[in-house]
């Protein structure tokens, strides 16, 4: 029943924070678009009011003027809409799934003894301090002489996100170590929203309530972290559904994969970025595409074709001891109340059928058994391989 309870548990907070998540990266995404995108105001009496620029737009039947100032309006407008509780939902509905499934269930997603020998408390520790760092170290950052520096803050903290993805392979099982640094950039962008963003603008909403000039700083600090969030956008993005897709995580250049696909999305950002202020080039575009291709490369599995065919019921003998307790109609590893995914191990048609599933899964990611739980060995990897390499036969 704890099990099933879990489940309910984790299928409502994702749903939480995946309508949240939504709701926050398309906030995000259109307004880096209307800042990029504003034009001259025509007429002159806008301008001499303090509007820097505005857009016309046409959506779902009607048509919308956007106009921001330079610096406030002449006067606090009745009704002011704020745009933050998208992103508190969404870092504490993704913190909750964080300690649900990596925190109380660390022994199978978070901790991989052949990596690094953990108590669960230590492991916990562990992942915690990491996003506490990433938050500090990004920050002090950003209010260093180098924050004044654009392009050399950026190329720092790639490097530093590089160590950070190295250092998270080499304590965590795949899984745990991609979805901490996801979790790193998704603390990054929440922080800057509680404290940077939100902060200078109840300041400038207070300037405007006293009748003072707001601090031009203010808002120029709050717009540096907006810009970073957008680029933090695709990486996020890419580490929520990597779960699913055990040749990244699974991969023995995990790291490597984890820091290739976070520079493809912010480049691929930069350029969707660009293209709002008009011709853009498709440098950063082009670049983005090429290290994918370099990632799928790197991943493609390594055929050994000509090894002697290990026979089925090895291969059977082997999946029943290490994959059956989970992938079983019911199975007898704690923890689960279904078999993951629905996928069950229980006939020979059923092992033929998620053969390719299998090898990939267990040889090519070695990500299954999570965290080796069951102990399979080298030697019995070997054997699915050849297995499956002699065409996956059960007779």
């Amino acid at each position: 029943m704890a099990a099933y309870l879990l489940d309910w548990a984790s299928l409502l907070i994702r749903w939480v924070h995946l309508i949240t998540g939504i709701a926050w990266i398309g906030a995000s995404l259109y307004f880096v678009f209307l800042d990029d995108s504003l034009e001259k105001p025509k007429n002159p009496a806008d301008s001499a009011k303090g509007v820097a620029g505005e857009l016309w737009a046409v959506h779902g039947g009607g048509f919308y003027h956007a106009q921001k100032y330079a610096a406030a309006p002449p006067a606090m407008p009745e009704t002011l809409h704020w745009f933050k509780w998208e992103a508190y939902w969404t870092w504490i509905s993704g913190f909750t799934l964080l300690v649900l499934l990596y925190y109380l269930g660390a022994g199978l997603y978070l901790i991989d003894k052949s990596v690094l020998d953990l108590s669960q408390g230590a492991a916990v520790g562990i992942g915690l301090a990491w996003l506490v760092a990433g938050w500090v170290v990004y920050d002090l950052l950003c209010k260093s002489p180098l924050g004044r520096n654009d392009a050399a803050l950026g190329v720092v903290m790639f490097l530093v996100l590089c160590a950070a993805a190295w250092g998270l392979t080499k304590t965590f099982s795949g899984r745990g170590a991609y979805i901490h640094y996801g979790a790193i950039l998704g603390t990054i962008m929440v922080a800057n929203v509680v404290m940077v963003i939100i902060p200078g603008q109840r300041k400038w909403v207070r300037a405007l309530a006293e009748g003072r000039a707001p601090d031009p700083g203010t808002g120029a600090r709050a717009k540096q972290r907006s810009v970073h969030n957008t680029y933090f956008t695709l990486p996020v993005l890419f580490v929520m559904i990597s779960n699913h897709y055990a040749m990244t995580f699974g991969s023995a250049w995990s790291w490597l994969v984890l820091i290739g696909f976070t520079a493809a999305g912010a480049l691929i950002r930069v350029w969707f970025v660009l293209r709002h202020k008009g011709n853009a080039s498709p440098a950063p575009l082009a670049a983005g595409v090429a290290i994918l291709l370099a990632m799928a490369v790197l991943l493609a599995p390594r055929l050994q074709e000509g090894a002697p065919a290990a026979k089925f019921s090895e291969v059977a003998g082997i999946i029943d001891a290490r994959c059956a307790t989970c992938h079983a109609k019911k199975p007898t590893f704690q923890g689960f109340a279904e078999p993951p995914k629905g996928v069950t191990f229980e006939s020979p048609e059923r092992i033929r059928a998620f053969a390719a599933q299998i090898r990939q899964q267990a040889v090519v990611a070695k990500a299954m058994p999570p965290g080796n739980l069951t102990q399979m060995t080298d030697e019995e990897r070997k054997a699915i391989d050849q297995w499956f390499l002699a065409g996956a036969k059960t007779d």
